[in-house]
């Protein structure tokens, strides 16, 4: 949204379904359907469809239409993610599969599908959404940690690979996020063990405390800041970046 606020048109995809070994609810045709009717409000087009990130022939199907309909492609998000809890010895293979599947292959299909497009408009941005998890480590998310970490190698090497065609690559790493993936009580018990039933209150005491800033976690616009910074010819200089917004935590 904010975005096509700024002017850009928009190709939005989400596999908008439930992903079974997802602790959080994920998006449904609804949200999709709702992001269509607000990016056309603000006078801007968009092409959405639903596609799953782990199937990089639909994503390309999805991409090469938007571009044909929208005329060029500058900006790619690579967002889509998924988190789930567990020690690491006793993950289930389904949620292992699903978290580095749709976290980590799935950004490399999202810049893969992209890539022809960007070459072809003589360059742009890419961003790819990756973690303080991509950073640092942290218990019970060995999944989640390993495919973030993947991110930044993959930020790293696509920004040299491109480079030569004017195409800059660099990753966000945001703490934790007031979204769903966030709010839900599977995440509210790992913070708080101590308590049977953990309100969003008990949370955030359990949270701030892992921040440096005197704050519990960060906001979604927070991190679209940075998004909306890295695809700006502000930042036509900066790539290969891993680019915290994560209230400190990586001091901590």
């Amino acid at each position: 949204m904010r975005l096509a606020a700024e002017g850009a048109d928009i190709i939005a995809v989400d596999i908008c379904r439930q992903v079974a070994t997802a602790s959080h609810s994920t998006a449904t045709p609804e949200d999709l359907a709702e992001t269509v009717r607000q990016v056309k409000g603000l006078d801007r087009r968009i092409v959405a469809a639903e596609a799953d990130v782990r199937d990089f022939e639909a994503l390309r199907s999805v991409v090469d239409r938007g571009v044909a309909e929208l005329g060029r492609l500058d900006i790619v998000s690579a967002n889509a993610g998924i988190g789930s809890f567990g020690a690491a010895d006793e993950l289930s293979e389904a949620a292992w599969k699903d978290v580095i599947d749709i976290n980590l292959t799935g950004a490399w299909h999202t810049v893969k599908a992209a890539v022809p497009h960007l070459k072809a408009s003589g360059g742009g941005s890419i961003v790819l959404t990756s973690s303080g998890a991509g950073l640092r480590a942290y218990p019970y998310l060995a999944h989640y940690t390993a495919a973030k970490h993947g991110m930044v190698g993959l930020t790293r090497t696509l920004a040299l690979e491109l480079a030569p065609f004017g195409i800059r690559v660099n990753s966000v790493h945001p703490n934790m996020v007031n979204t769903p993936m966030l709010m839900n009580e599977a995440t509210f018990r790992v913070f708080r063990p101590d308590l049977e039933h953990p309100s969003v209150e008990d949370f955030a005491v359990a949270a701030q405390a892992m921040n440096a800033l005197p704050v519990p976690w960060v906001e979604p616009e927070d991190i679209t800041n940075a998004l909306l910074f890295l695809a700006s010819d502000e930042a036509r200089y900066i790539t290969g970046v891993a680019l915290p917004v994560d209230a400190g935590v990586l001091l901590k």
